[in-house]
């Protein structure tokens, strides 16, 4: 069982949810319902699982008065020998997106309270206006103060390293060189970029993990990697509307080579020749809210609130997996990267997505800052204890003159450098190894 962090808040729900269902959204296949069935298994006597795509019948419990002693009695009736027992039951409500009435019910399961219930579904991130599918449901009411949303992602690197069968402690003993900004022994030190390079290329899409951890084949790494993004060009083919199903998977295709380039700014000529925002921008959107990719906007000014101060039409787009990226590049990019020999423009576009996805999993928003007369540019600017802070992401560990600058214009109370080398201080900066940037 891989183990992941979102069972912790799993059982922080359970303890302290005031009426309250749970909504689970996220991209596919990073692990929602197998999640779910593991926290429902183990911390509930009665757990009940209601999938809509494979049991679309099951829509019908749904239908009529949404009273939920009404939707109880109809669930016996569809699934006989179930046990409800009150405070000790868990409901899944899983592809939810398919009954929008259950959608809407969960504020009267909610105000019930008598047991627990659990949604989830594909691409729920997606507005009802932004689907296709005739089977997605468009819901009347959305159960507002009834139902906590949170996001899921693929795994992260700390739970890569549980995966590879490191425990808590091994990463307490990282974290203290983290905190008291003390060099890392180096044999400790390169056995943990190596990890993390392996990281890079095999990524956190839980199904990859498995494959990996058990027999540590990166054919077979990418074999499964290429399965999911065929799923993900199904979804594309099957959830964009219209025309946009094209230019969605031609915005996606074109990732690869965006990130390859010295200028990361996403260019929508790239995608085609004299493209603009206003035939593409929709296709940026659709993939932001199918939970595919992470947006990074530029921002003109690195004050608080960073959001205020962004540029809408100025981004960059990272994946949200860099193992699937990678899975793109194919397997001499994998090998030259799991090898340290990869080269050029590609090798910080790498770099760059394998830390906006740290960051983002860190619960970070995204921006980076750069000019328009100057040639400074800092990957990422977060915030972070009440502080605007730069975050510079080196592939190798060369000189920051970027960051230099930035600190000695706006000098900022904290500024990251992540490097393919050891922890150090100086000039107002901290440098540390690219793995660390799981503690930021």
């Amino acid at each position: 069982m891989l183990q992941r962090k979102i069972y912790q808040l799993l059982l922080d729900w359970k303890a302290n949810k005031n009426r309250e269902c749970l909504l689970i959204k996220g991209a596919r296949q990073i692990g929602k319902t197998y999640i779910v069935q593991q926290f429902g298994a183990a911390e509930y006597e009665s757990f009940i699982e209601i999938n809509f795509v494979r049991y679309p019948s099951l829509k019908d419990i749904f239908e009529g008065d949404l009273d939920a002693a009404e939707i109880y009695k109809r669930m016996t009736a569809h699934l006989p020998g179930i046990r409800l027992i009150e405070g000790k039951t868990l409901i899944f409500l899983d592809e939810i997106q398919r009954c929008a009435k259950a959608r809407t019910a969960l504020k009267f399961l909610a105000e019930d309270n008598r047991f627990d219930v659990i949604a989830s579904g594909s691409l729920l991130g997606l507005h009802y206006g932004q689907d296709d599918d005739d089977e997605v449901e468009e819901i009347e009411s959305i159960p507002v103060g009834y139902e906590r949303q949170v996001v899921m992602y693929s795994m992260d690197f700390e739970e890569f390293l549980w995966a590879y069968g490191y425990d808590s402690d091994t990463i307490d003993y990282l974290h203290s060189f983290f905190t008291g900004l003390t060099k890392v022994p180096e044999d400790i030190n390169e056995k943990f970029e190596s990890i993390l390079r392996e990281y890079i290329v095999v990524g956190g899409m839980p199904e990859v993990v498995a494959a990996f951890v058990k027999n540590k084949d990166f054919g077979e790494v990418q074999s499964v990697q290429e399965k999911i993004l065929a799923a993900y060009d199904d979804d594309i083919a099957l959830h964009a509307k219209g025309v946009e199903k094209v230019k969605v998977r031609a915005c996606y295709d074109s990732l690869p080579k965006q990130l390859a380039r010295e200028n990361k700014k996403f260019k929508y000529s790239e995608v085609e020749k004299k493209a603009t925002a206003r035939k593409y921008g929709d296709s940026i959107t659709w993939l932001k809210d199918a939970n595919l990719v992470h947006l990074c906007y530029n921002v003109y000014e690195p004050y608080l609130p960073l959001s205020a101060n962004g540029k809408e039409n100025e981004f960059k787009v990272y994946v949200n997996d860099t193992g699937l990226l990678m899975a793109r590049y194919g397997m001499q990019t994998k090998l030259a990267v799991l090898t340290g020999k990869i080269l050029g423009n590609a090798k910080g576009g790498i770099y760059e997505n394998l830390i906006s996805e740290m960051l983002v999993k860190r619960g970070y928003n995204l921006n980076y800052y750069k000019t328009d007369n100057s040639s400074m540019e800092i990957e990422f600017i977060i915030e972070r204890n009440g502080e605007v802070v730069p975050v510079e992401v080196k592939a190798g560990n060369t000189s920051s003159p970027s960051l230099n600058r930035f600190i000695e214009q706006f000098g900022p109370g904290e500024a990251y450098k992540f490097v393919d080398g050891n922890i150090g201080t100086a000039n107002g900066k901290t440098t540390l190894p690219h793995y660390m940037a799981m503690f930021l």
